[in-house]
């Protein structure tokens, strides 16, 4: 397993923006695919976005999609959720994992996860 830190989560209105950062604490040489989730109260984790470490291939969820942006800095094993638009229904505990496989999108895929943080979009 690999060690993921996240940043970035906070209190913002709707129609603000936020960006989440995840840092892996070794090398992800050996993760195929890094990706974002989220589980809010009362709810499965889901799906939001994922990008292969080689960069050449992203996936959104389609209610994240054109408002979510995922990216990674190779240099720094880090990557981003970019989020724009927030919705009150974006509120939620947002969780970034590394999965050895290439183009996983199913949290089953992935082995590393970080500890979670908090998004909160007011209406």
């Amino acid at each position: 397993q690999v060690q993921l830190i996240e940043s970035g989560g906070g209190l913002v209105q709707a129609g603000g923006s936020l960006r989440l950062s995840c840092t892996a604490s070794t090398q992800t040489i050996s993760r195929n695919t890094m990706g974002w989730f989220r589980q809010a109260p009362g709810k499965e984790r889901e799906f939001v976005a994922g990008i292969r470490w080689s960069g050449s291939w992203t996936d959104y969820a389609p209610s994240m999609e054109g408002r979510f942006t995922i990216s990674l800095d190779r240099d720094r094993n880090t990557w981003y959720l970019q989020m724009n638009s927030l919705k009150s229904s974006d509120s939620a505990i947002y969780y970034c994992a590394a999965s050895k496989e290439h183009f996983a999108t199913d949290g089953r895929q992935f082995d590393s996860w970080g500890q979670g943080t908090q998004v909160t979009v007011s209406s």
